[in-house]
């Protein structure tokens, strides 16, 4: 695995099921009470934060999963921070339910919502930038998907070619350097890999279905 320059490689690796990893996040120092723990799983596009997320939530009793993406549609790129605090995780830590409607969602009438029901166990925060900086007080784990740089980009232009979200093939692919352009410095500044309670392997060879490579935090 090679990370993007200037993140450092996560070792050693360690491999546990879903089960365990699950239980090793819910059995941290943090822990609250009168309210769902806040899980935010953090790493690059492409990086496989959707897989670890959906999997968590099959094994976290009373769990959902809120994606970043939701809350960040139509929103200009990474200046979303407010609109997770406010409509999302401060409810959330109030012990309250959630069902919110960001703005843009209003404007481009957008039908539903981001609906979160009280009295959860946890609710996991899928994205990148789910655990930036300026969301430190607000979030009780922060899971930092680390990834090959090069296998992530490949990843994640095939998934969003098969799924049309960005247009063809060549619109996806200009589309992802588009992004890029607005994630790498944005992860450069906020690093968060350094804040990590957690660092899983997103793009290893060695995964395999319902297993988690894991590796202890980095230094600071």
């Amino acid at each position: 695995m090679k990370p993007a320059p200037g993140e450092p490689l996560a070792e050693p690796w360690e491999a546990v099921s879903s089960a365990e990893l699950a239980s090793r996040i819910l059995g941290g120092p943090a822990v609250p009470t009168g309210r769902p723990l806040i899980v935010a799983i953090d790493g690059r596009s492409g990086s496989g934060k959707s897989t670890l997320a959906d999997r968590l939530s099959t094994v976290i009793p009373l769990s959902t999963v809120v994606h970043v993406d939701d809350i960040a549609w139509h929103a200009p790129l990474f200046e979303w921070t407010e609109l997770l605090a406010t409509g999302v995780l401060e409810p959330l830590h109030r012990g309250e339910a959630v069902s919110y409607r960001p703005p843009a969602w209003q404007i481009h009438e957008r039908p539903g919502a981001v609906d979160v029901p009280a009295g959860l166990t946890a609710v996991i925060v899928e994205g990148v930038g789910a655990g930036r900086r300026e969301l430190t007080d607000l979030i009780d784990v922060l899971v930092w998907v680390q990834s090959d740089y090069a296998e992530a980009e490949r990843l994640g232009i095939a998934r969003d070619i098969a799924s049309g979200v960005n247009g063809d093939a060549e619109a996806a692919v200009e589309f992802w350097h588009m992004w890029m352009a607005a994630e790498v410095p944005f992860l450069e500044r906020d690093r968060p890999w350094q804040r990590a309670t957690i660092i899983t392997a997103g793009t290893s060879p060695h995964s395999r279905p319902h297993t988690n490579l894991i590796a202890p935090p980095l230094p600071t």
